[in-house]
């Protein structure tokens, strides 16, 4: 099966419009916590007017529709930078530079700008400060050294199996997360399953089947396209299960249930009284509150410990505006992280922009 995942699909027909209609869209943001929406500032922290491959400072840089975010415990902000086919690097100040890619769609291990992907979605940074990354249409986890040297973690072919490094298989991994420990988990999307890879390179199923709805341990649970996923401090894993507009979430034990939504829309409340529609980015805090791209309700979304869902940011209209979390608008926002002092950090899409939120006072 060649199926590419329905919202991505979605999402890059609607950029035969954007890029003609939304000339002044074009960044990556970033957020901090309060306790208000409307004490919420949003900003632009890195992006530009236009959608390119510019290095430089805050505005000056440029993306190409970002998906994927993380940071690491410096505050440095990692980008798959998907269509400049790049993994991107902001510092705490807001300057951009080329991790690793020569912005040729490709495949290539090697140091920094001789390294090549093909469509980089998720990525997500190790306590040691390796980089790694769902190289989607590789077909393979690929990993990225302090030092900028890019090898494959795991992956070969497209296809299913669980293995070491390149025994193993994926079909268009999207979204990857890294454990205390170590383990990275993959959203393994065509699949639908959740993968996981031990710190030796070794992959095994998680949780999934064949595609579907069902909670349930192991391999009697179904996803639908799940396309990223992150890990609390307890080992649980969180899910964005965009084809099944939910998020979901499986126990050390391997046990996979809904924490929030229901059907496709939009609603704010407990567990599933709320609504996601299409969410495609996940992150948790050390608290244990997670947000979620909510990518086609155009917002970002908050869900507590107890599965209170909130809107965390955004108007739920798409379109670009910087401001307080009750006027602030993104467009498609894709991928969230959040920081060890509770910034989240947003790869807003349409808009090839990275925001921040901060509190009203800073």
């Amino acid at each position: 099966m060649n199926r590419i995942p329905s919202i991505l699909v979605l999402a890059l027909m609607s950029l035969l419009v954007s890029c003609v209609t939304d000339a002044d869209n074009n960044r990556i943001r970033k957020i901090t916590p309060a306790d208000r929406i409307e004490d919420r500032v949003v900003s632009t922290f890195a992006g530009s007017d236009t959608e390119g491959s510019g290095n430089g400072t805050g505005t000056a840089a440029q993306f190409n529709h970002p998906f994927g975010v993380a940071v690491d415990s410096s505050g440095n902000v990692f980008v798959g930078d998907l269509d400049n086919h790049r993994i991107r690097r902001i510092t705490p100040a807001g300057v951009v530079s080329t991790l690793a890619g020569t912005g040729i769609r490709g495949h290539a291990d090697g140091i920094g700008n001789t390294a090549q992907f093909n469509d980089p979605l998720g990525v997500a940074v190790d306590s040691s400060g390796n980089v790694y990354v769902a190289d989607f249409r590789n077909h393979r986890i690929r990993r990225i050294t302090p030092a900028g040297v890019v090898s494959i973690f795991a992956g070969s072919t497209e296809g299913f199996a669980d293995g070491a490094g390149t025994e193993a298989q994926f079909n268009y991994p999207t979204g990857v997360a890294v454990d205390s420990s170590g383990n990275v988990f993959v959203t393994d999307s065509v699949n639908h399953l959740i993968r996981k890879i031990t710190t030796a390179g070794v992959v095994s199923t998680l949780a999934g089947s064949t595609e579907g709805f069902a909670d349930g341990a192991g391999n009697t649970a179904q996803f639908e396209d799940p396309y990223d996923l992150a890990v609390d401090s307890f080992g649980n894993v969180y899910v964005a299960d965009q084809g099944n507009h939910l998020i979901r979430k499986i126990t050390t034990a391997g046990v996979v249930s809904i924490f929030a939504g229901s059907t496709e829309g939009f609603a704010d409340g407990t567990g599933t009284e709320a609504q996601f529609y299409f969410p495609t980015g996940v992150a948790v805090d050390s608290s244990g509150n997670v947000y979620v791209a909510d990518f086609s309700n155009h917002c970002i979304r908050k869900i507590t410990p107890e599965r209170v869902v909130s809107t965390f940011a955004g108007t739920g209209t798409e379109g670009h505006a910087d401001g307080t979390g009750t006027t602030a608008q993104f467009k498609r926002p894709a991928g969230v992280a959040v920081d060890s002092s509770g910034n989240v950090y947003v790869a807003d899409f349409s808009n090839n922009r990275i925001r921040k939120i901060s509190p009203a006072d800073k």
